[in-house]
């Protein structure tokens, strides 16, 4: 059955669509350019938010389960992903290439995680990996606040692209660390996974 803890993370998942609509599709709903920064700062905060509380609730009552375990980092992903993959177009422009990273990053521990849990074990989340979904999260914020900043005419365009390219290759860069981590630290169980 489902608890509050479930609910929030199915909120989140249902609203990620949310933000490229927004972002991409603004003047469609007839949203100034002005007011998206501040409506995707709202969502996103209104996300991430739920995703601390979905966690803090389940703790709480004791009502953790090996469906939230799935559920909530898959939310975490779609929400920082869409909002990424959404950056690369418009006035933002973000690498493709760059943001690819994330992708592949998440795309491979889930494989892992699969493949393991096929084999009868499962992988334990490593600090690094619940780290580097507050440093996207984050790099997030700061893209969007540059992003408000361009809108209100304190950033030029070419200003806010250098800001937001860079924030998202540090961001890269803790990524990639966090899946070094995890499979350094999953090496054995991988090692039997793969092995057959």
């Amino acid at each position: 059955m489902l608890n509050v803890a479930h609910a929030l993370t199915l909120f989140r998942l249902f609203i990620s669509p949310l933000f490229s609509i927004l972002y991409l599709g603004y003047s469609n709903v007839g949203m100034p350019l002005s007011w998206v920064p501040y409506c995707l700062l709202g969502l996103l905060l209104l996300s991430e938010l739920s995703d601390f509380y979905d966690g803090f609730w389940a703790r709480k009552h004791r009502r953790v389960t090996d469906l939230g375990k799935v559920l909530d980092p898959m939310a975490d992903s779609l929400t920082h992903l869409t909002l990424f993959l959404s950056f690369t177009q418009g006035v933002i422009a973000l690498p493709l290439l760059i943001v690819l990273i994330f992708l592949y990053r998440d795309f491979l521990v889930s494989t892992l995680r699969t493949l393991c849990a096929l084999k009868g074990f499962a992988l334990a989340a490593r600090k690094s990996g619940k780290i580097k979904a507050v440093v996207q999260g984050a790099c997030l914020v700061c893209i969007i606040i540059c992003f408000a900043l361009y809108t209100a005419d304190r950033l030029s365009l070419q200003e806010l692209q250098t800001a937001s390219c860079l924030l998202v290759v540090i961001t890269a860069g803790y990524t990639l660390f966090s899946l070094v981590d995890y499979l350094v630290a999953n090496r054995d169980y991988l090692r039997r996974a793969i092995g057959g």
